[in-house]
């Protein structure tokens, strides 16, 4: 039987990831490409508690380790007690990939209410500033915290706008990307690097959740490569930023998007 004992006893020490959002997708991908690379890593969930699970046991089937944590990154006190479990079960956190995201069904901004809007920014805004503030209380060398590195999960939505469909999370998306670039020179001689990536046209659920599935096959052909990306390119830049590859790079952003 796994024991949080032994699951801290096989984490490496200063290899410990914390993944928000990663029970599918790009967060689920970025998960298993990390234990695969010698991390330990928190698979966070909010609600797909069997998926996060499937990671977990994937992971540590290949001879890695991982735990699972359900936690709502829009709440407060549920990311504090995230953090305090991978304190306690894994050790220091070293890396965080801010990949927490929502967005609802296509909507004109005529069509938007406040309730929404609420929504959206909650996750996408407030829960990427409340995990990166825990993530760099502990990491930070001014606090005695042996340094890492943050990538944060926005959109080409944000450069783009999203007209006619997600005016709403492209703006949110907007705000990761200034947060980015603030956090990034904040603590930039604290001994950790503030990154993020931009995916396009990726194929996740996530285009169901806007009531379109199929939204990258429509328009991928909009795409100079003429073709929807995958979670695993998406992964791969995540863990370039991460690693000791991109030792000065902070405040950068890598545009996953085939060229859009």
């Amino acid at each position: 039987m796994t024991t949080a004992a032994n699951i801290m006893a096989e984490a490496t020490a200063n290899r410990i990831l914390v993944v928000t959002g990663a029970s599918r997708g790009i967060g689920a991908a970025t998960a298993t490409m990390a234990a695969a690379r010698g991390y330990a890593v928190c698979v966070n969930y909010r609600k797909d508690a069997a998926g996060a699970t499937a990671i977990v046991d994937d992971v540590r089937n290949a001879g890695g380790c991982a735990i699972a944590v359900k936690a709502d990154v829009a709440d407060e006190r549920e990311v504090v007690a995230m953090f305090e479990t991978v304190d306690a079960e894994l050790g220091t956190v070293t890396a965080l990939v801010n990949n927490a995201g929502v967005l609802e069904t296509q909507a004109r901004v005529e069509a938007v209410d406040a309730a929404r809007l609420h929504r959206i920014l909650a996750v996408n805004v407030v829960g990427t500033f409340l995990c990166a503030r825990e993530a760099v209380r502990r990491m930070s060398t001014r606090r005695g915290g042996p340094g890492g590195a943050i990538v944060n999960v926005s959109s080409m939505a944000a450069r783009l706008g999203s007209g006619g469909e997600y005016v709403d999370y492209a703006a949110s998306k907007g705000a990761v990307d200034t947060f980015t670039i603030g956090l990034s020179r904040e603590v930039a001689d604290e001994g950790i690097r503030v990154n993020a990536v931009r995916p396009g046209l990726i194929y996740t659920d996530i285009h169901a959740s806007g009531g379109e599935p199929g939204r990258v096959d429509r328009i991928k052909h909009s795409v100079p490569m003429r073709r929807g990306g995958h979670a695993s390119e998406v992964a791969s830049g995540i863990l370039w930023l991460l690693s000791d590859e991109a030792s000065y790079v902070t405040g950068a952003f890598i545009d996953l998007a085939g060229g859009r």
